[in-house]
């Protein structure tokens, strides 16, 4: 079989290997890949910026927004030889702390843990894989073209259960939500504030290209101005900032209604300086009773919600997010952005 490898730490060493097909061992599924989204995390790998190898090995197999088809399901695994796939990206840390304990490895308080594609143990871009039962989800068989999307929706599922539980705190009733950012978060999180019947705008710098096009589509409002100025007549409910963006934060958090809730998904740059006023800032979230939080990874639970929204999604506007499909052999292709990408997929097969 190919796949996609790489030297963690060492920028240019990304590289198409043969390597012997994988033999499940007992209790696994052996996967036919499919296709791997590609993400700012795998580009970072790549360029030598982050990634861990399994211990023992130099070498990583990059991709963690999987898709497959199981060849062959074991006896008593509740899947089936032609389920349609995803592999779960991170495993809880061997201790475990108390979060993982619980399942919620997405929150492990020690960093032990370890993820598919990114730290210590070997992705999904291959044209096999293996994943144990516990950590594979099943996908509506019609998701085929765009169940790649699958992680990233995880990321949006989190961040609304945390903008739930928080709310929960009193009453809640949020009407509008400000997605700031029309990559695939941004744009995915709309589609999960669309199915909530929330009235939803999303803000990005285009005016015009397939961005706009898929916000319209989903019946949600596109935004290029300010973000200040957006968010400052909208009073979002709750903003879910999918862009990292240093000043782009921090006018969504001051211009929520009160009490809003702002989700950060986005991982922003270190190194870039900001001026901000930290003390009209603190006044504010402190006397509107506002709540900034961060959220990254996902565990088995918003794995579940994301393939339930995907499977409650209309495939046609899914597709629109998934802008170029590129085939393996040609990887170097997908690792070069395009002014009109959502979604960039390495196909496998």
């Amino acid at each position: 079989m190919r796949a996609l490898t790489v030297r963690p730490g060492t920028a240019g060493t990304a590289q198409l290997e043969d390597r012997p097909d994988p033999a499940p061992s007992d209790g696994q599924l052996l996967v036919e890949g499919l296709a791997i989204g590609v993400c700012g995390t795998d580009r970072e790998i790549i360029a030598g910026d982050y990634g861990t190898a399994p211990p023992g090995r130099d070498r990583l197999v990059l991709g963690h927004e999987s898709l497959g088809r199981v060849r062959h399901a074991p006896p008593g695994s509740d899947f089936h030889d032609g389920d349609l796939v995803v592999g779960v990206v991170r495993r809880p840390d061997p201790v475990p702390c108390g979060a993982c304990a619980h399942g919620a490895f997405d929150m492990c308080r020690n960093g032990r843990y370890t993820e598919r594609g990114i730290k210590e143990l070997d992705g999904y871009a291959a044209q096999l894989w293996t994943v144990e039962p516990d950590y594979a989800v099943r996908l509506d068989p019609r998701l085929a073209e765009v169940g790649v999307l699958m992680e990233p929706t995880t990321v949006v599922a989190k961040a609304w259960e945390q903008a739930d539980t928080i709310g929960a705190r009193s009453w809640y009733d949020p009407q509008r939500v400000l997605v700031t950012g029309a990559g695939p978060i941004g744009l995915l999180a709309a589609l999960l504030g669309i199915q909530r019947g929330l009235d939803v705008h999303v803000l990005d710098r285009v005016a015009t290209g397939p961005k706009v096009d898929a916000v319209a589509a989903l019946g949600a409002t596109y935004h290029h101005g300010p973000v200040d100025e957006v968010a400052g007549k909208l009073q979002p409910d709750v903003v879910i900032e999918a862009t990292g963006a240093g000043s782009v934060v921090f006018d969504a958090i001051a211009n929520t209604a009160p009490y809003g809730i702002t989700c950060l998904t986005g991982v922003s740059t270190p190194g870039r300086r900001l001026s901000i006023d930290a003390g009209a800032q603190n006044r504010e979230i402190v006397l509107e009773n506002d709540v900034v939080v961060g959220s990254v990874n996902a565990n088995l639970g918003h794995y579940r919600a994301a393939a339930e929204a995907l499977g409650r999604a209309d495939v046609d506007w899914l597709r629109r997010l998934i802008t170029r499909r590129v085939p393996l052999e040609q990887f170097t292709e997908a690792l070069t952005a395009h002014p009109d990408d959502i979604k960039v997929v390495l196909t496998l097969s």
